[in-house]
């Protein structure tokens, strides 16, 4: 077992992996990387999947198998990807088991295009849900705006829900009350309000947005004071009389999720986002070049601060210029969207030409 993973899930953070292939299903590295290196869960997107299925011949022989089903593109993908995610999550369903259903989750998301279209991304969340058929699976919903109905209307329909693209304390606060309207209605209705779900954060997207806008004195420092402002949040969601009442149901509150914590500059520590958001009752997904620098070379520093304070401080002074922290994180928020949006075409894109290659 490596210390290094080891003593920072002791420390209260639930480690995932941010990636998923079919080798790493089967030649063992996902079982080792659960026995060696502590994750307890794994999360996907379209930019993964895109990266596995064009770049590899992982999938060639599972997409010849199935093209003459007279399929989509898209149901074609999704066949694969429900396939992979049915997988993981059996891999994980001991340390499901074992936490009483607080960790060892997996995550698939519904369409990128739908991000702006609430009963699309209800309808699909349903059905992915149903398809899946897996007690630790996470449907993905994008925080949008548009995102935020579907999100109650899942949580209330009893469908575990990845709460993904949030990048600021409001966007958080926001999807956190979607997640509590959700399990409200199912107390109302007499249901099991124990509906888990997380809120994904963004991170290191902050850094790289103003990298070229700060001095060197504030590089990569604006997206460890976002997520400490925003882990405030989330300490006063976990506190309020509403979370608590909740809890006298039998729920266990939707965690937090630190995300996109690769360092992206590569004069900064490649470990940054780990050994800086160190919070217990909360998960880090992390890309598999960080979760091995991190088994190789990671320190566990001190817990997050629950003083907002300094981060706020740090922020208005990052403001001063000419950054707007509330019109960036919406930016942000619309280019994450975009991006996936991108990946998603392009890993449509990359399927039918998989198929013809093969015919």
């Amino acid at each position: 077992m490596n210390l290094n993973t080891q003593k920072l899930h002791r420390q209260g953070v639930s480690i995932w992996l941010d990636n998923i292939t079919r080798n790493m299903l089967d030649n063992g590295v996902l079982q080792h990387y659960i026995d060696e290196l502590s994750i307890t869960g794994l999360t996907s997107n379209p930019s993964i999947f895109e990266a596995a299925i064009a770049k590899t011949s992982y999938y060639d022989e599972a997409i010849k198998k199935i093209s003459g089903q007279n399929l989509s593109d898209e149901d074609l993908f999704f066949s694969l990807a429900i396939e992979d995610i049915q997988r993981a999550a059996d891999f994980f369903l001991p340390v499901y088991q074992k936490t009483n259903g607080l960790d060892g989750f997996v995550s698939i998301e519904v369409s990128p295009l739908l991000a702006y279209d609430t009963e699309n991304t209800i309808k699909a969340a349903l059905d992915i849900h149903k398809k899946v058929n897996r007690p630790n699976a996470f449907i993905k919903i994008p925080g949008t705006p548009e995102g935020l109905p579907a999100i109650e209307k899942a949580i209330a329909a009893g469908i575990p829900v990845n709460v993904t693209l949030l990048f600021s304390a409001e966007q958080y606060e926001a999807a956190a009350m979607a997640y509590l309207r959700g399990a409200e209605e199912r107390v109302e209705k007499g249901l099991n309000p124990d509906v888990r779900s997380v809120a994904s954060v963004f991170v290191s997207r902050w850094d790289k947005a103003v990298s070229d806008k700060v001095p060197a004195d504030l590089q990569n420092q604006m997206g460890i004071a976002v997520m400490q402002k925003t882990y405030h949040s989330y300490l006063k969601f976990l506190q309020s009389e509403r979370v608590q009442k909740l809890t006298n149901f039998g729920v266990f509150p939707q965690r937090i999720l630190w995300a996109s914590t690769g360092t992206k500059d590569p004069a900064a520590s490649d470990v940054l986002y780990i050994s800086n958001l160190i919070a217990p009752y909360s998960v880090n997904t992390m890309p598999e070049n960080t979760l091995l620098a991190y088994a190789d070379h990671g320190q566990t520093g001190e817990p997050l601060s629950v003083d907002k304070s300094a981060a706020e401080k740090l922020i208005s002074r990052i403001e001063g210029f000419s950054v707007n922290y509330l019109a960036l994180a919406d930016q942000l928020q619309r280019e994450g969207a975009e991006s996936f949006n991108k990946s998603w075409n392009n890993l449509i894109g990359s399927i039918a030409t998989k198929k013809s290659s093969i015919k």
